[in-house]
């Protein structure tokens, strides 16, 4: 018997809370039984992923229960928090002030208007087309041509990965395969669950059996992303029944949705690094530290996205 949508989102957030109490029990048993200062460091900042995941996922909950356009707000907030940790640490200049609040006040709400009401023709090309034009003019309305070229960037930058890339995870909700209309909430859920898995076990395992740690970030490994990567794409393949896809093609837009996540965080932790910091946050898991919580997803949900459009959706 095929379950309801309302008894496969209970099913699945049951095992979530059984899989975060444990999750929380034994980080709690190692914060007290370890002393070396390196492992409390290590274990308060899986203690801190581990947090903002079930934050990611609960806010989700939130926003199944009262409808996409709930869960398109919700992911508008984390956008504009995100974009204003961007622009925080890249200098801008009063020429620039215009275009900072078309980015804030009209680029994210009508981008998540757009997404809310399934106008896929141009949530699709706002910020990258019209935006991305509109925005140098006003910027060089203001006859500062002092670092013109970096400042534009970096503006289309952060409307690009806080706004554009993340819109495409409420813009998941909306889709409705053959067979699976209706359920598309449940398509985001998965989602989630695999970007987060791939992230909190690389971190785990970086932590256990990493010998090799990736310049662009040392508190993962080779080896840890490998079985993160691995342990992901194994969850999805086993989650199969949530989605529109076989088994197989849900172990392939795993894999494919696991190491879109990786660049990403990859490329966000170049921007940080040639920005002069280390970290987004101090390990504060709402206002501050919003992007690189969403690091997996900035390139993976569009990924995913076009993914399910071009190969399910006629």
């Amino acid at each position: 018997m095929e379950l309801s949508l309302q008894q496969t989102f209970l099913a699945v957030f049951g095992g979530l809370a059984l899989l975060a109490g444990g999750a929380s029990v034994l980080v709690h048993r190692l914060m007290v039984r370890t002393t070396d200062p390196d492992k409390l460091t290590w274990i308060g900042q899986l203690n801190s992923r581990l947090q903002a995941s079930w934050l990611i996922l609960l806010l989700f909950a939130v926003g199944f229960a009262l409808g996409e356009v709930a869960l398109a707000v919700i992911f508008a907030l984390a956008s504009f928090f995100a974009l204003r940790e961007f622009v925080a640490l890249t200098p801008t200049k009063p020429a620039d002030h215009v275009a900072l609040i078309i980015a804030f006040y009209v680029a994210i709400p009508v981008q998540y208007v757009l997404v809310a009401s399934g106008w896929y023709q141009l949530y699709a090309v706002f910020i990258p087309v019209y935006l991305f034009l509109i925005l140098p003019v006003i910027m060089a309305w203001r006859h500062d041509v002092e670092l013109y070229l970096q400042r534009v960037a970096k503006v289309q930058w952060g409307l690009m990965l806080s706004v554009y890339c993340v819109s495409h995870a409420p813009a998941i909700a909306t889709l409705e395969p053959p067979g699976y209309e209706g359920r598309g909430a449940l398509l985001l859920l998965y989602f989630l669950l695999v970007v987060q898995m791939s992230e909190n076990i690389a971190v785990m395992a970086s932590a256990s059996f990493g010998r090799t740690p990736l310049r662009s970030n040392p508190n993962k490994s080779r080896e840890g992303v490998l079985i993160g990567g691995v342990a992901a794409t194994v969850l999805g393949t086993l989650l199969w029944w949530m989605t529109p896809f076989t088994w197989w093609q849900a172990a392939l837009m795993s894999a494919v949705t696991v190491f879109a996540a990786f660049v990403g965080g990859l490329v966000l932790a170049s921007v940080k690094r040639s920005l002069g910091e280390r970290q987004w946050d101090q390990g504060v898991a709402l206002s501050r530290g919003v992007l690189e919580r969403l690091e997996g997803i900035t390139f993976s949900a569009p990924v995913f996205f076009h993914a399910t459009v071009y190969f399910f959706v006629p």
